[in-house]
């Protein structure tokens, strides 16, 4: 095992003060990426999406940009029934 010298990439962020911010970023990221990826296997379109969500596409674009950390749960909830997952949080 080496050691290491310095801080870590976590204690950076935070020295930094944009820990917070990073990791906001990286949850939505996957996110919209997964939920794209389901769309993507099982041939939905953003219409039919939107469709199966009972939103509008506009709402769904948001959604799946995976810049746009102003999504609302329940929103991201709705996404995760239309493609058969469920939208599990945790504490920790």
């Amino acid at each position: 095992m080496t050691n290491h010298t310095g801080s870590s990439f976590d204690d950076f962020l935070e020295e930094e003060g944009i820990r917070e911010e990073v990791e906001t970023v990286a949850i939505k990221r996957v996110l919209a990426w997964q939920l794209r990826q389901e769309m993507e296997k099982q041939n939905l379109s953003k219409a039919e999406m939107a469709r199966l969500m009972k939103t509008s596409r506009t709402q769904l674009e948001r959604l799946l940009d995976d810049t746009n950390d102003k999504v609302q749960l329940d929103t991201i909830q709705r996404g995760a029934k239309a493609v058969g997952r469920m939208l599990k949080l945790e504490l920790v």
